[in-house]
């Protein structure tokens, strides 16, 4: 099967009604966290955040132990006409391998098309307002949405008929993009409609809107006083790293860079390792083990290592957004700001079922350039600084380190 960068996974997968909602809730509650609303795209490129605690289980002999007893319990229940894909779901939950999880075809190919940095939806983010009404907080320009005459501000009273106010924001964004609420169901795919009521002051209307596939935008560049340029990364989606060397490159003489990694629960590993190798001059990334096998991740040369540097985290950064953090930290590169990371530091490599469905299982577990493990552990920040004040102590760093 086509390859993927081992240290990024999609969420464990649920079985029963309401799988779907399950994966789409965990997952834009830590973006939401940070940005205050609820996005489509977060939706999908931030799945990885409704996982546990890892445990350290995953040895080379344990690891081939597991993918075994996986690949033989799906093996006899296709020969005995039952389902591979339950019978592999039962044997992970036996293995102890927390992070171990088996998907359908579908889903696992939906994964795939949202590390390309693509999504279905409608383009707009949700919040929830001062007077506890669900409000569209962001419109995506170009997006159906937009192109509706939709606003930022505008109340959102409900999405096919039903009544948004009275549901969790994460459940209307998944109404808006149309996720099934049966595990086994199919989501809502480009083209089809969805019906969406609307309040502006004494205005209320309904309006009917066609999902569309868009981008996700997962790197995002603002600049804000002290000459200081601020770089978001949302998730580590295919050419992201690309964007971040960009943004470096294009920020204003003098500027030091904040770069902010809050809520960025990983993605792409060779992205990851491409985002570095803007701050870096080659040398080591990373560390990691598959099967009892040592590999090693290395940044290219000609980053720009003069300007300086914070990296905003906090508990919803993970996988491969602290591989990133790890990696500066321990070069000496950069300050990081913020609390403690999740520790998500273990490797998983996905194998296919006799039907097609995909068993990802924990192989190795990846570590810093200084030998730091990762798992269970996260990364402690250089300052501890929670909340709105983090951005503001970054600001005060890099004032510091005399990029104003």
């Amino acid at each position: 099967m086509p390859g993927r960068d081992p240290l990024f996974s999609p969420p464990r997968r649920r079985t029963g009604r309401g799988a779907a909602l399950t994966l789409v809730f965990a997952s834009v509650v830590v973006a939401g966290a940070v940005t205050g609303s609820f996005n489509e795209s977060a939706a999908v490129a931030s799945r990885a955040a409704a996982r546990q605690a890892p445990v350290d289980d995953s040895t080379g002999s344990a690891a081939a132990t597991r993918e075994r007893e996986v690949a033989r319990a799906a093996a006899r229940a296709m020969a005995d006409g039952t389902s591979p894909m339950e019978a592999a779901e039962r044997a992970v939950s036996r293995s102890g391998d927390r992070w171990g999880a088996v998907y359908s075809q579908d889903e696992y190919e939906e994964f795939q098309e949202a590390l390309d940095g693509e999504y279905t939806g409608v383009g707009l983010s949700a919040g929830r307002g001062s007077d506890g009404r669900i409000e569209v907080t962001r419109v995506r320009p170009g997006s159906p949405a937009a192109a509706a005459g939709i606003r930022a501000g505008d109340r959102l009273r409900s999405v096919d008929g039903e009544k948004a106010d009275d549901r969790p924001v994460t459940e209307v964004v998944a109404l808006l993009r149309g996720d099934a609420e049966d595990g086994d169901g199919a989501d809502a795919g480009a083209g089809t409609r969805v019906s969406v009521g609307l309040q502006r002051g004494t205005r209320a209307w309904t309006t009917t809107l066609r999902r569309a596939r868009l981008s996700t935008e997962d790197v995002t560049t603002r600049r804000v006083a002290g000459r200081t340029t601020v770089i978001r990364v949302t998730a580590f989606t295919k050419d992201s790293g690309d964007l971040v060397r960009a943004a470096v490159e294009e920020a204003p003489e003098g500027d030091g860079i904040v770069l902010d990694l809050r809520g960025n629960s990983g993605g792409l590993v060779t992205e990851a390792v491409s985002a570095a190798s803007a701050f870096l001059d080659g040398g080591l990334v990373a560390t990691y083990d598959v099967e009892g096998e040592q590999r090693a991740l290395h940044a290219a040369r000609g980053g720009d290592t003069d300007r300086p540097v914070v990296v905003l985290v906090d508990g919803g950064t993970m996988s491969a957004a602290e591989l990133l953090t790890g990696a500066l930290q321990d070069r000496g590169r950069a300050i990081v700001v913020g609390t403690r990371t999740f520790g998500k530091g273990s490797v998983q490599m996905p194998s296919r079922l006799p039907d097609g469905s995909v068993a990802e299982l924990t192989v190795g577990h990846y570590r810093t350039p200084s030998g730091r493990g990762v798992d269970g552990h996260g990364i402690t920040p250089d300052l501890e600084t929670d909340g709105d004040a983090a951005l503001t102590r970054a600001e005060h760093v890099l004032s510091g380190l005399g990029s104003s």
